[in-house]
C-alpha cells in the first residue's frame, strides 16, 4: 500500500451538508447520499490491505469490466465497506471549494462512485478478516482506486487503499444516445468522451448499411461544478462529466437501416473509434405502417454486482432495462418521461445510467422528459421549490440528452414518429394558461394533421390529469394541483387520444374522461367519436413503488402496483393498441384498443367543436 497516497492534505472543504445528508425524513432515492464522506477520519492500519486486479481494463476495447478486490483486515467488523473512487486520488489535493469549517483530516472532497460491504459475498469475513469481492466497473474517463472503511456509512474510518486500475483508453467515445432531430428525417447521436476539441475533432461516420459511409461533424459541450446550483452536485457529488458530443445525421431515407460509429481525429492524424452501431430511420410523417413506441417514467439504475444496496432504492430498474433489451426488435422508439438516473447531484451516476441503457439508446431514438429529480432546486427557476435534483437544476440532463426543443433549458418539445405526434411537456416549469409553455402545448396540439397523424399523445412527468396515488388522494386533488384545470380544455379541443404521466411509481389507466366524468363506459375497445382523453400513469420504470389511495376513484379502470411500462402500437391510420407490460416477465397485464376514422376525429363534441355558420 502506498502510504503517501493517503497522506491527505488540509485544504478547504465545503460543509453545506444538511440538504445532502440529513434534516429530512423523506425517502432518498440516491444510495450514495447515505455516505457521510465529510465525516471520514484517517485510521490507516499497517497490516490491512486492499488489492485490485486486473491493473489495466478494456484491453480488447471493452467499456465494462469485472474486477476482483481482495481484502485483508486484522480487525474486521460487520460494518466494514469498500468504496470505489474515480479519480483514484481522492485526497484533499483535489478540493476546490472556497469555504471550510472542518478541522480534521482527511478532507475527502468527493463521494465514491459506488460501494459494497466487505462481507457482501463472504459471511465469514468478521471472523477471518479476509474477503473477496467482484465489482463491475465502467469506463468513466479516469483511473480507479478502492478504499476500505470501517465505522459504517455514517462514521467512516479510512483503513487501507488499493493500487490503481485504469482502462486502456479512458477517453474513448462511449454510450451513444439516439434522438430525433427537429425534422422527421434527422437523427442525432450524442455521446460522451474524454476528448476536448483542443485535443481531437469529434464526428460520426455513418451511412446506409453496406453502402458508402459519410462523416458528419459533432458539437461539443460540457458543464462545470460552478454550473451546479448547490447541494451534492456542487459538493461531494461533483465529478467531471467529460465532454458531450452531438452530431446531426440529416436527409435520412425513411425506414432504411443505417450503421454508424463515433470517431475522434487526434491532432497527430490518428483516429479513435467507438464500436459499430445501427438504427432504422423514422418513417415519413403519416406513413401507414406498423409503428411501436415504449413509454415509462421513474426508472433509476441498478448495479449488477449488488453494489450500493440499489435493490432497496430502484428495485425494478434492471428488470425493466433487461426486458426491453430482450425485446429490442419489437419497438421503434422510447419515451422516458422524467426521473431517469436519480443521480440527485451525484454526477458519477449519470455515466452509470448511460452505460445501463446503452443497448437501447444506441439502437432506437430515446426521447426524454424533465422530471423533478432532474430539475427541481430552490430559487433556480423550477416551478416546484424542492431539492429533488440534489443541486443539478437540470444541467446534466439537458446536456447529456438531446431533445428537439427551442431551448433545452425549457424541456418542452414536439416530436413525430410516423402516425404519432408526441407533445412532451415539462412539468417542472409553469404550464398554466398565459405561460410560455401553455402557448407551446396549444401550438403542438393544434398543428397536428390528424388525417396523417391520427394518434396524438400528450406526455409529461408529473400527473397533470388523473391518478389514484395515495398522496394525491390525501390532497383531495388526484392530480398535480392546477394540472388538468388549465389543460383539460386543450386536450378536449384538440382531441388528444392518450395523456401519459410518470412521477407516481405504479400503473393506472383511467376511462376516457372530461371534467372529472367518464364519457365512455367501455373498458377495452374504444371506437368512434373522441369524447374524452384516456389518462395513463406509467411511472413504474424501476424506482420504489407508490401506494394507492384508499378512496374510491370511480374513473380508474385498471391499477397495478408493480414495475412495468406502456407500449403503443399503431397498426394503421385507424387502429391503435395500448399494452401495459410488467418488467418481471414482459407479459401484457392490461390493454385496450382504439378504432377511429378521420371523420370521428372531426366530429363535434363538448368543448371541442369548430365554429360553424349557416350563412350562404
Amino acid at each position: 500500500m502506498n502510504i503517501l497516497f493517503v497522506t491527505l492534505t488540509f485544504l478547504p472543504f465545503l460543509a453545506s451538508f444538511t440538504s445532502i445528508y440529513g434534516g429530512s425524513t423523506k425517502f432518498n432515492e440516491q444510495p450514495l447520499s447515505e455516505i457521510a464522506i465529510h465525516e471520514a477520519v484517517l485510521a490507516l492500519h499497517e497490516k490491512a490491505a486492499v488489492k485490485a486486479s486486473p491493473y489495466v481494463l478494456g484491453l480488447k476495447g471493452e467499456d465494462t469490466e469485472w474486477v476482483s478486490i481482495e481484502i485483508d483486515h486484522p480487525e474486521p467488523s460487520a460494518d466494514d465497506w469498500v468504496a470505489v473512487f474515480s479519480t483514484a486520488k481522492f485526497n484533499g489535493s483535489t478540493c476546490s471549494f472556497e469555504d471550510y469549517t472542518r478541522i480534521q483530516s482527511p478532507y475527502i472532497c468527493s463521494s465514491p462512485i459506488k460501494f459494497m460491504f466487505a462481507n457482501y459475498s463472504n459471511p465469514s469475513y468478521t471472523r477471518t478478516g479476509k474477503s473477496s469481492l467482484r465489482l463491475q466497473i465502467i469506463n468513466q474517463r479516469a483511473d480507479f482506486s478502492f478504499a476500505l472503511f470501517s465505522g459504517g456509512l455514517s462514521k467512516p474510518k479510512l483503513i487501507a487503499v488499493s493500487n490503481t486500475l485504469t482502462f486502456s483508453n479512458p477517453k474513448a467515445p462511449l454510450y451513444p444516445r439516439l434522438a430525433h432531430g427537429k425534422s422527421w428525417d434527422e437523427m442525432t447521436v450524442t455521446w460522451s468522451s474524454g476528448y476536448n476539441i483542443d485535443e481531437a475533432i469529434p464526428f460520426v461516420e455513418w451511412g446506409m448499411k453496406g453502402q458508402h459511409q459519410s462523416r458528419s461533424p459533432a458539437g461539443t459541450l460540457t458543464f462545470t461544478q460552478n454550473s451546479m446550483c448547490g447541494g451534492a452536485a456542487r459538493g461531494v457529488g461533483w465529478r467531471d462529466p467529460g465532454f458531450i458530443h452531438t452530431s446531426f445525421l440529416k436527409d435520412l431515407w425513411p425506414n432504411i437501416l443505417y450503421t454508424y460509429r463515433m470517431g475522434h481525429m487526434l491532432h497527430n492524424g490518428a483516429y479513435v473509434w467507438s464500436k459499430m452501431y445501427s438504427f432504422k430511420a423514422s418513417p415519413y410523417p403519416g406513413q401507414d405502417s406498423l409503428q411501436r413506441v415504449i413509454i415509462f417514467g421513474d426508472m433509476g439504475k441498478g448495479e449488477r454486482d449488488g453494489a450500493n444496496a440499489y435493490s432497496n432504492k430502484h428495485p425494478g430498474a434492471l428488470n425493466t432495462t433487461d426486458t426491453l433489451i430482450k425485446d429490442l426488435g419489437n419497438f421503434d422508439m422510447v419515451l422516458h418521461i422524467g426521473d431517469m438516473s436519480y443521480a440527485n447531484g451525484y454526477i458519477s451516476q449519470w455515466d452509470q445510467f448511460l452505460a445501463q441503457m446503452e443497448p437501447i439508446t444506441s439502437k432506437v431514438p430515446y426521447m426524454v422528459a424533465s422530471g423533478n429529480h432532474e430539475r427541481d432546486w430552490p430559487n433556480s427557476g423550477s416551478f416546484y421549490d424542492t431539492d429533488d435534483s440534489g443541486g443539478e437544476c437540470g444541467v446534466p440532463a439537458e446536456t447529456l440528452f438531446y431533445v428537439p426543443a427551442e431551448n433545452r433549458a425549457k424541456f418542452w418539445y414536439a416530436t413525430d414518429y410516423g402516425m404519432f405526434r408526441f407533445c412532451v411537456a415539462d412539468t417542472e416549469h409553469d404550464w398554466r394558461i398565459g405561460t410560455e409553455q401553455y402557448a407551446f402545448i396549444e401550438k403542438c396540439l393544434a398543428s397536428t394533421n390528424r388525417h396523417k397523424q391520427p394518434w396524438l399523445i400528450f406526455a409529461a412527468h408529473r400527473v397533470l390529469g388523473y391518478s389514484s396515488n395515495k398522496w394525491y388522494g390525501m390532497e383531495g386533488s388526484f392530480e398535480e394541483p392546477m394540472g388538468r384545470e388549465h389543460l383539460q380544455k386543450l386536450w378536449q379541443k384538440y382531441k388528444v387520444n392518450i395523456a401519459i404521466f410518470g412521477h407516481v411509481h405504479q400503473y393506472e389507466r383511467v376511462c376516457p374522461i372530461y371534467q372529472n366524468q367518464c364519457v365512455n363506459n367501455e373498458k377495452s375497445h374504444y371506437s368512434g367519436t373522441v369524447n374524452g382523453t384516456i389518462h395513463v400513469v406509467a411511472g413504474g420504470g424501476g424506482s420504489k413503488l407508490s401506494d394507492y389511495s384508499e378512496m374510491d376513484t370511480v374513473w380508474s379502470v385498471h391499477k397495478d402496483r408493480d414495475f412495468g411500462f406502456v407500449k403503443l402500437t399503431a397498426f394503421n391510420q385507424s387502429s391503435l393498441l395500448m399494452e401495459y407490460k410488467k418488467s418481471s416477465d414482459g407479459e401484457v397485464y392490461d390493454s385496450f384498443t382504439i378504432t377511429r376514422e378521420y371523420r370521428d376525429v372531426l366530429a363535434c363534441v363538448h368543448d371541442g367543436c369548430e365554429p360553424t355558420t349557416i350563412a350562404t
